[in-house]
């Protein structure tokens, strides 16, 4: 069995209500995941669809290696448009060559065809097994499906969660409710990762709808700042991947006059889209492969934000910290030596240090100086499959938080026996 964790706290969509819609709840909005053979008795092509085309944005694997599906996504969004997502499991579709980008090629047509829209407004991304050859028949038969079946039953949302599904052991989902004026929005999104997850676009996948209408200048904006502080604020195992990918598409249909500039309302729509982004990075998080504890790394008094987050993914990254981790060795030496190597001038001997679970935190480091703890109470309470560490440097107003998981035996089975 993987592991026993639970996901962590959930950060949007915690009302009642929300809890029990998905994607296909956004106004104008239509799903399907259908099962086309290429991974074994599982669905594995997901289509989101919205029935006007949309104001649309996305944010790329930094990787130099990439995908074949990348390649022609990062094309036909630079107008700021689309109104289909389409993703394929189980072929990665990346070192393919020349068949490779004949088949996502070919996504695109039978996607453009079975809707009838423009192929410019279709945006396809891959997961799965990287440099196998593509299995272009079956995934368009599979495209075919999900445009004939498209649907806006909560149904449609759930089957889309989990026909993008990898190695993950849960589908995950965020949906909220939300004001701009006097109109009610919604915003829905679907992720997918739990291996080769780093930041800088850490193989992940998420698809994000609103029905709210913003410019796509300013949602292009949006999605960059709030991949900042989630997705590229998470790290599993080291490996950023060659198909990494977030895409939101907003198609207006709540009909709130247009954000077209920053203001209030463009505020709150960016704070909705980073509460989504967030919570869908944990989900990503608490479901790493092999994990047994999600931490949350908090660096706070540096420099600036930006030397907190180098920082606060350097020390989420360290497989010394994570082994120790895994332990339940309270280790705060292997801590405050990874944020050492951050690249982040700071003095050392102002840091103080808290390692704790939600319902205690203990602190480690006094202005560098060790605190006398209870070292078998610490270990008891690093049992919890969720933990937080606060660093605290006493030079700055500069804050960030990253999200890492433990290294387990089972990772390195799991990876192991991945492409066999």
């Amino acid at each position: 069995m993987k592991n026993q964790m639970k996901r962590p706290p959930r950060t949007a969509s915690d009302d009642e209500q929300s809890l029990h819609r998905n994607i296909a709840a956004v106004e104008g909005i239509q799903a399907w995941g259908a099962y086309s053979g290429v991974k074994s008795k599982r669905r594995d092509i997901a289509l989101i669809y919205s029935e006007v085309p949309a104001a649309a944005a996305a944010v790329f694997t930094r990787n130099l290696v990439v995908a074949e599906p990348i390649k022609l996504a990062r094309r036909n969004i630079t107008d700021g448009r689309a109104q289909a997502f389409v993703i394929n499991a189980g072929n990665a579709n990346a070192c393919t060559g020349n068949q490779g980008r004949r088949g996502a090629e070919a996504m695109i047509t039978a996607a453009s065809e079975a809707l009838a829209i423009d192929p410019s407004l279709v945006l396809i991304a891959s997961t799965g097994i990287i440099g196998r050859t593509f299995p272009t028949e079956k995934v368009v038969s599979g495209i075919r499906q999900c445009a004939a079946r498209k649907s806006s039953l909560r149904l449609a949302g759930s089957l889309v969660a989990n026909a993008i599904l990898t190695t993950d052991t849960f589908p995950k989902e965020s949906f909220s409710t939300f004001g701009l004026g006097d109109v009610t929005c919604h915003m829905g999104g679907v992720a997918k990762g739990s291996g080769m997850i780093h930041p800088n676009m850490a193989t992940m996948l998420a698809f994000l709808v609103t029905d709210a209408a913003v410019a796509p200048p300013l949602l292009d904006e949006a999605l960059h700042d709030a991949v900042n502080e989630s997705f590229n604020m998470i790290t599993v195992d080291g490996d950023t991947s060659t198909n990494d990918m977030v895409g939101v598409m907003a198609n207006g249909l709540a009909g709130n006059p247009p954000i077209d500039r920053k203001g209030p309302e463009y505020a709150l729509f960016r704070e909705e889209l980073r509460k989504h982004c967030i919570e869908l990075a944990r989900q990503i998080v608490a479901d790493g492969e092999g994990a047994t504890k999600v931490i949350q790394y908090t660096v706070e008094g540096a420099p600036s934000d930006e030397a907190a987050r180098r920082i606060a993914r350097t020390v989420s990254d360290s497989n010394l910290v994570k082994t120790a981790f895994f332990g339940r060795d309270p280790n705060w030496g292997r801590i405050v030596a990874a944020a050492g190597r951050a690249g982040v001038d700071y003095d050392p001997d102002r840091v103080d240090l808290f390692l704790g679970s939600s319902k205690q935190m203990h602190q480690l480091l006094a202005a560098a100086q060790p605190v006398e703890v209870d070292r078998r109470k610490i270990k008891s309470m690093m049992r919890s499959s969720f933990l937080y560490v606060v660093m605290d440097l006493h030079q700055g107003a500069g804050k960030a938080t990253a999200w890492g998981t433990d290294l387990s035996y089972e990772y390195v089975r799991i990876n192991a026996e991945y492409s066999t």
